[in-house]
């Protein structure tokens, strides 16, 4: 049974009404608009590229209709995996900055000014240039492990007597992240050249590599990490309005804050693991969210992860595409718009009490 509350929502109830959803309209129209703007942009990165394919070779194809090997490879081997990386890693880096901007109440918060990125990259970069010989497999731990330590430490650095500072928590993340590129510059340098160019290609956040292998390793990792930050939501809803308000309202805040801190570093350095450091995704997709339409804190993470996967597949498009045979990392182009939105909220911050 489906009905129309008067405050724009809809309303679906079982036969029995045993289970009753209240669903916010404007929400559900704006993700049904950013799920099909996600499909045009895969179909457009699908077709654009040195070697053009129609939409009817490309329908064709993805019906599995060979039409020449050549279509064949560009789409199946080389374009599809990138699309569909740039989607996780979007949504992934998305979330990640969700997920820590609601545990530290702060709306700067994002993996890359925090440090986090920066700590897998370390851990990456590290194994990259002195023990080439450990494969891609072992990445995402080391990136996980390098990540969580630089979280847990921009944590103990922030806090005071008086609690948490937006402030002082950024100041502290750029200061840390700041060491921690001078380590991973330095590794660069006097590393030996080969390995040095190969993590340097790493480090500017190209999807242009990009592999099956890839795909898999971001879609395994989701499905582990996302359904755990749905089950969280309705305590991260009663978190945004703070721990003794979250307690009172019967949220287990001392079990979820790690919990969900794991969660998000987890998300960050997975993606860092796979395609480099994005700057700037896990900033602007949970406000753009918030602006396109207020929801719970479900749709809210919904709604972030299709911005976030939107924003790094246009990024990663726009990157190849506008300057013909010259590969733009999409790191490089979310960077360029976030710069400008992080100085925004950082001038609003620091107007607003702390």
């Amino acid at each position: 049974m489906t009905s129309l509350a008067p405050a724009r929502h809809v309303i679906l109830r079982s036969p029995r009404e045993r289970i009753a959803l209240r669903l916010p309209v404007r929400a559900l129209v704006v993700i049904g608009l950013l799920v099909l703007a996600l499909l045009a942009l895969s179909a457009v990165s699908l077709a654009t590229g040195s070697y053009g394919v129609s939409l009817n070779e490309l329908v064709e194809t993805l019906r599995g209709i060979t039409i020449s090997r050549a279509i064949d490879n560009v789409v199946w081997e080389f374009r599809f995996p990138r699309t569909l990386a740039a989607a996780l890693v979007g949504a992934m880096m998305a979330l990640s900055g969700a997920a820590l901007q609601t545990v530290t109440r702060n709306g700067l918060a994002d993996p890359s000014l925090v440090g986090v990125s920066q700590g897998a990259a370390l851990a990456v970069v590290a194994v990259m240039v002195l023990f080439p010989q450990l494969g891609p497999i072992y990445r995402p731990w080391l990136a996980f492990g390098g990540s969580i330590l630089v979280a847990v430490l921009i944590q103990w650095l922030s806090h005071t007597r008086e609690g948490s500072n937006a402030i002082r928590f950024i100041l502290m993340g750029l200061g840390v992240s700041a060491f921690i590129s001078s380590i991973t510059s330095a590794l660069m340098t006097y590393g030996e050249i080969d390995r040095a160019l190969s993590a340097l290609a790493w480090l500017a956040g190209s999807i242009n590599a990009a592999t099956w292998g890839d795909v898999l390793t971001l879609a395994g990792w989701s499905a582990v990490l996302l359904p755990a930050l749905l089950v969280m939501s309705r305590a991260m809803a009663a978190m945004r309005m703070g721990e003794a308000a979250a307690i009172g309202l019967g949220a287990p805040v001392q079990l979820v804050r790690p919990a969900l801190v794991t969660v998000a570093v987890g998300l960050a350095a997975i993606a860092t693991s796979v395609v480099g450091p994005l700057g700037f995704v896990g900033l602007i997709a949970p406000h753009a969210a918030r602006r396109l339409a207020h929801a719970g804190m479900g749709f809210h993470l919904v709604l972030t992860a299709l911005i976030g996967a939107l924003l790094v597949g246009a990024a990663d498009l726009i990157g190849r595409a506008a300057f013909a045979l010259i590969q733009i990392p999409a790191g490089l182009l979310t960077a360029l718009i976030g710069v400008p939105i992080f100085i925004v909220l950082l001038a609003r911050a620091q107007v607003r009490p702390q």
